[in-house]
């Protein structure tokens, strides 16, 4: 299949390029760092028209620095992707497959003793700054245990990365039921691996770690250290987005979470990261960031049975890689 990656020198877009050409597909790629724009329709035109599929990585990561980001966000990640569907529109292009994210869900699933699956909302400064972490029942205030979040979740985007990667899907689904095209969103959890981009504001928690530890420095660890998420590694999302290019129904939108399916702590992370260092330790420093959310793992069934997909790099042996890789 002739195949053009979006973001294809970007971290995760690079390990996709790399996974389809081993695979015996045909790569074009597009990105912004050799000059390339999504929302440039022209620019976008021949290799639309010699493509049998789109996969698009393209877009402005991480959650922001604040409310000045937001245009940069609309533009790249909701206007970008609209131009590009118009553009496979119009060139005949019918299989997409789109980079989403788990941040749609906003906080993730919990179970109360009394009112079972419930979907608490942000907590607030007042709890935060006394060290009240956890959330609670948002019907009768108990306290809640942490559950896997499937697909069909109501999601709830709480910052403008989040919101826009939103947007796209619902674009796509767009396009897709207009078109009678092939759209297939991969909800990533939180990937890491080599090539991660070194640490800034927009950087994920494990290129913070990592860049912390690579400069002597001891990893951070906000709040508790007690957060959950999914870790899968970039290898394993780049194997996804294969198989996604077989996967899905013409004119009806798809979604998957893209994980390991095997949770595990914040402080989890920082003190695997900083063991496979050799130091210096974590330090849990309690502080928080208004908007994070508490926990967010992921129930990966529904990509494993229907687009055959399985993680298959182990937190232990994920981590021990990292810890030295190279990071961009």
């Amino acid at each position: 299949m002739r195949v053009l990656v979006t973001g294809a020198a970007g971290f995760i877009g690079s390990h996709v390029v790399e996974a389809l050409e081993a695979r015996g597909h045909e790569v074009t790629g597009f990105d912004l760092r050799c000059g390339d724009d999504v929302r440039d329709a022209a620019a976008l035109a021949r290799p639309l028209a010699e493509a049998d599929a789109v996969v698009h990585q393209a877009a402005k990561v991480g959650l922001g620095v604040d409310v000045a980001d937001l245009p940069d966000y609309a533009s790249a990640n909701v206007y970008g992707t609209a131009v590009l569907l118009a553009a496979m529109a119009r060139h005949g292009v019918g299989r997409l497959v789109l980079a989403s994210s788990m941040v749609v869900y906003g906080e993730g699933a919990y179970d109360c003793a009394r009112h079972g699956r419930v979907r608490p909302g942000p907590r607030t400064a007042e709890d935060l700054s006394t060290g009240s972490f956890e959330p609670r029942c948002p019907r009768c205030g108990a306290g809640v245990l942490p559950a896997a979040i499937d697909e069909d979740a109501r999601t709830d985007p709480r910052n403008a990365y989040a919101t826009t990667k939103l947007a796209q899907e619902h674009l796509a689904a767009n396009w897709a039921r207009e078109t009678g095209g092939t759209a297939v969103a991969l909800r990533y959890h939180n990937v890491y691996g080599p090539r991660m981009p070194r640490d800034t504001p927009y950087s994920g928690v494990a290129a913070i770690f990592r860049s912390a530890l690579e400069a002597g420095r001891a990893p951070r660890v906000f709040e508790d250290g007690g957060q959950r998420r999914d870790f899968v590694h970039v290898r394993d999302v780049a194997d996804a987005n294969v198989a996604a290019l077989d996967g899905g129904v013409p004119g009806t939108p798809a979604v998957y979470n893209i994980a390991s399916g095997q949770p595990h702590t914040v402080g989890e992370l920082a003190a695997a990261l900083s063991a496979q260092h050799g130091g210096p330790e974590p330090v849990v420093t309690g502080e928080y960031r208004l908007g994070d959310v508490r926990h967010i793992t992921a129930a990966p069934d529904r990509a494993a049975a229907e687009l055959g997909f399985h993680a298959r790099v182990g937190f232990t042996e994920g981590m021990k890689e990292f810890a030295t890789a190279p990071l961009a």
